[in-house]
């Protein structure tokens, strides 16, 4: 019988830490691995430009990182009062050595998501990738 996938990784007994919508990275214990000690990208999205949904925290955070060590440049929503989380992913993405654009928005909202599209096109002309 083939080993089960979900047996070859360590299960942590973590903690239970509910939070309200939407949660954040800080109070989180252990804190979560985006990827910034272990995701090293090989070029495969070099000078691409993509747009990341939810890219504050959690896994639009990873997928803006690796993207962002793939060499991709980088516009993500999040919501405005997580800002600061925001700010995290964007010095991730820079640090990467890529643009990033950090952008406030409910994708719940029509009009919204209209100019997400447009502010996505006046920054990088052409979006090669959109992740949800």
């Amino acid at each position: 019988m083939p080993e089960n996938p979900t047996d070859k990784h360590p299960r942590p007994d973590f903690p239970q830490q509910d939070q309200e919508h939407p949660g954040w990275t800080g109070p989180m214990d252990p804190p979560p691995d985006h990827g910034e000690d272990s995701y090293e990208g090989s070029g495969l999205l070099q000078d691409h430009k993509t747009v990341v949904t939810g890219g504050d925290s959690g896994i639009g955070r990873a997928v803006a990182l690796a993207y962002a060590r793939e060499g991709a440049d980088v516009l993500f929503t999040y919501l405005p009062e997580e800002g600061q989380e925001a700010a995290e992913t964007a010095r991730l993405v820079e640090d990467a050595g890529r643009k990033a654009v950090a952008v406030p928005c409910d994708i719940r909202e029509e009009e919204q998501c209209h100019r997400l599209v447009e502010r996505a096109v006046a920054e990088f002309g052409r979006i090669d990738v959109l992740v949800n």
